[in-house]
């Protein structure tokens, strides 16, 4: 059962933006699978990044409301997704390895909320940069691993952990044995927080081994990278390799280099949770491309 989008996106709250994007070859490959009866094998899952939980300040005067609106939002979906992903900044950094697994603790009661019990999740720095990623593995387990839904080959890669923004030389061993099994025409999806490729450097937006792993990926033909970090939609192409990044649901960040120091955008009143949002990414066989729907906090 498909569903009606204009009904999908009266539910997630105030409208959305609509991207449909061939995302490299992955859109009609990630989706090429047709059922025993013919019919479309259409899969779609839910992206949410950037929550901060814990953070406290006039760039979101509604921080300890806004990630229990984008619960709610998803839960009123008409249709549930297949899995939600959070791509890291799960919660806010802290000095305090108490209060990290405090945050980390509520950040988990807040999400159990969902309805949708298929939930993969991956740290950002804020979760796993002072404690190498110790705290998060007590609550969500490991940092890298790999999964599999309807023919896609999910890859959800730590760049984070390491202080110095690296996925190391562990995990990239760890990734290149992974691609080893897979053919080169895989469907493969990316998930990652920091961008792989040197968007904005200055500001910590890039993985300083990024380029490897990019190098790595670039024999597989069917390869998209979702990421958060950078509190923003970005669309970007290393080859044939698109990445996309998603908004935030805590503040939304100036484009890259646009003023002289990264700072959250300010509050608008008049405007409450502009910037803030998840994203649907529906595949549809049909079309041949996967459509990314950029959905709002929802207001109230």
């Amino acid at each position: 059962m498909k569903r009606n989008r204009r009904e999908f996106l009266k539910l997630a709250g105030l409208g959305g933006v609509v991207f449909a994007s061939g995302l490299g070859n992955l859109g009609c490959a990630a989706t090429g699978m047709v059922g025993k009866n013919g019919a479309d094998d259409d899969f779609y899952f839910v992206q949410l990044s950037d929550s901060h939980w814990g953070f406290e300040g006039p760039p979101n005067p509604d921080a300890k409301g806004t990630l229990r609106k984008a619960v709610a939002a998803v839960n009123n979906l008409s249709e549930p997704p297949d899995f939600i992903v959070f791509t890291g900044d799960l919660t806010h950094t802290t000095d305090d390895p108490k209060e990290r697994r405090r945050r980390l603790a509520e950040f988990r009661e807040i999400v159990a909320d969902l309805k949708v019990q298929n939930i993969h999740f991956m740290p950002g720095e804020h979760d796993a940069s002072l404690d190498k990623g110790e705290a998060y593995r007590e609550f969500f387990g490991n940092t890298h691993y790999t999964f599999d839904h309807k023919g896609v080959h999910f890859i959800v890669l730590d760049n984070v952990s390491d202080p110095a923004a690296r996925l190391g030389d562990e995990q990239m061993a760890w990734l290149a044995a992974d691609l080893m099994k897979q053919p080169t025409d895989a469907r493969i999806v990316v998930f990652t927080h920091r961008p792989l490729f040197d968007l904005y450097p200055q500001w910590d937006w890039a993985t300083r081994d990024g380029a490897k792993a990019i190098e790595l990926l670039m024999p597989h033909t069917n390869v998209t990278v979702f990421y958060g970090h950078i509190h923003q939609e970005n669309h970007h192409m290393t080859g044939h390799i698109a990445h996309h990044s998603a908004k935030s649901l805590i503040f939304p960040l100036p484009a890259p280099g646009s003023q002289p120091k990264r700072a959250p955008l300010p509050w608008d009143p008049a405007q409450p949770y502009r910037g803030l949002g998840f994203r649907d990414v529906e595949a549809e066989v049909q079309k041949a491309e996967y459509v990314l729907t950029e959905l709002p906090v929802q207001k109230g």
